[in-house]
């Protein structure tokens, strides 16, 4: 399986996971929040989605291998 390259800074996908997580409460559903928040930095909404649960997973408060344990 190939590995694709992310067009977006780490710096840029960290703020944007922030955005979602500190605003999430004036959307009617964490979606929509991802959804306004994606269109405003020019990803997808599968894709902000996607980052927003990694760093979850990352931070401990999802279930889940963290990225940098499941690659060794």
């Amino acid at each position: 399986m190939s590995k694709t390259t992310s067009k977006f800074f780490p710096e840029v996908r960290e703020r944007a996971v922030r955005m979602v997580l500190d605003n999430e409460g004036q959307h009617e559903s964490r979606w929509q929040a991802i959804v306004s928040i994606a269109a405003k930095i020019g990803c997808s909404a599968n894709t902000l989605n996607a980052w927003v649960k990694k760093a979850e997973v990352s931070s401990g408060t999802r279930a889940g291998i963290p990225s940098d344990t499941a690659e060794n």
